[in-house]
């Protein structure tokens, strides 16, 4: 297996770190069914207490096929983060495709009623049945 890959991105202070992982056990490559885990670290390195409220996620496969998610916070949390703090989870996704790209959002909320959104880095998900490599 090779060592995952790393995804970062730093906005508003706010650090989101992706690590992709393909998930052969739970694939079935001959049925076009491919999955995979990600693991996120959202870091606060501001000033102030932040609030993750809600997440966005634009999915495409390899084929150019856009899946969006829209939903409250993430994994049924909606973690708060002071300052210096950081919050850590592990979701997945599956594809009909042998690899595909996944970027989105967070919309971040301070204790003081301040709304603003945090880029989660597009990342690669690449699994061993493709030609070549995304990233």
């Amino acid at each position: 297996m090779t060592e995952p890959y790393t995804y970062a991105e730093t906005t508003s202070a706010i650090t989101i770190t992706v690590e992709p992982f393909y998930l052969d056990e739970q694939s079935e490559p001959s049925e076009g069914h491919f999955v995979w885990a990600y693991h996120v670290r959202i870091e606060n390195n501001g000033q102030e207490t932040v609030q993750l409220m809600t997440r966005h996620w634009r999915i495409t496969d390899s084929l150019g096929n856009v899946q969006e998610v829209r939903g409250d916070g993430v994994i049924g949390e909606q973690p708060v983060l002071p300052p210096g703090e950081s919050f850590e989870y592990t979701s997945g996704t599956p594809l009909n495709t042998p690899s595909g790209i996944m970027a989105g959002t967070y919309q971040m909320e301070t204790n003081r009623g301040k709304c603003f959104e945090v880029i989660i880095p597009a990342f690669s998900l690449d699994s061993p049945h493709q030609a070549g490599q995304i990233h």
